[in-house]
């Protein structure tokens, strides 16, 4: 894997032809303090997913609208598999702790730099101090980042200092150990895992469409929040009618269990849908049908 954006930035990428394509869809799109995000190459687009749904389609033989019917019907009803006939390559630096994260996502391709043959590189992440917060008191794993009870600018102040003393020092002993010819692999495992990484993440978008919903949820960690908001605006470009679809039937939609469902049935025992309404929200008449069909169910329970 190359080091540096320079070394990667004139790598061909491989374009479908049924996307119109700009230079900014391949542009470094920076995430945190020194990561970013960087489209390598795709395979496919919105075309692909109706052709792969149709298998004996023609170009031109369907309306737009038709096709974006079918998407969205495909998306809506859990038919995944014409959706992994496209696919993502991406070139992401990431701190380590986010990898460590990110990497339980396990259907994806993955060359990560390696610091067993490289000399690993002087750069740490430290949070900016609006992205300091204390300890959520409802999510055991994560901080809370609600306004109230906020850390005091000098504990923020000392969480930064010791982060960069610590980062600092550590490096430098780093550096003194390869240079004594001591094993990499050995002298890297005490870098902190602030210390930036890099990677090659190729992907179809079922499974990223996957990573992105839980990714981007606002209980995930900020970190991970700001690689996924950039890989998805780059999706949003190449199959906008799959990401449309996918924000309304996915990344936005609630689901219930069945104990939510039956608490519920009182309050929709009376309830008749307006179909004026429903249209009004952009729903169609074949959702209309099945959001009936959802409700009756809800009565009968």
């Amino acid at each position: 894997m190359t080091n540096s954006i320079k070394e990667t930035a004139t790598e061909e990428a491989v374009i479908d032809s049924d996307v119109e394509t700009s230079n900014d869809l391949y542009a470094v799109r920076p995430c945190l303090d020194k990561g970013f995000v960087r489209l390598v190459d795709f395979m496919g687009s919105d075309d692909s997913i109706v052709q792969a749904a149709r298998v004996s389609y023609g170009k031109g033989t369907k309306k737009r609208s038709e096709d974006r019917g079918l998407i969205r019907y495909l998306l809506r009803h859990s038919h995944t598999t014409p959706f992994e006939m496209v696919e993502f390559k991406f070139h992401v630096k990431l701190p380590i702790f986010v990898a460590r994260q990110w990497i339980r996502h396990r259907t994806a391709n993955v060359n990560e730099y390696s610091g067993r043959y490289s000399v690993m590189e002087d750069e740490f992440y430290v949070p900016r101090n609006e992205d300091i917060h204390f300890q959520s008191k409802l999510n055991k794993q994560g901080r809370d980042d609600s306004a109230q009870g906020e850390p005091s600018e000098e504990l923020r102040k000392k969480f930064s200092e010791s982060s960069l003393e610590i980062q600092g020092r550590a490096y430098s002993e780093y550096l003194e150990f390869v240079e004594a010819d001591l094993a990499r692999e050995l002298a890297r495992i005490n870098l902190p895992v602030s210390n930036y990484t890099q990677w090659y993440w190729k992907i179809d978008l079922h499974n990223l469409f996957h990573f992105l919903r839980l990714r981007m949820d606002s209980h995930a960690q900020y970190e991970i929040r700001v690689f996924a908001q950039a890989m998805a605006d780059i999706v949003k470009e190449v199959t906008p009618i799959a990401y449309a679809a996918f924000e309304d039937y996915s990344l936005n939609a609630i689901k219930f269990n069945q104990g939510e469902l039956k608490l519920m049935q009182k309050a929709f025992a009376q309830v008749a849908l307006d179909e004026a309404a429903a249209k009004s929200c952009g729903v169609s008449k074949r959702e209309i049908a099945e959001l009936e069909n959802k409700l009756a169910m809800i009565k009968k329970l």
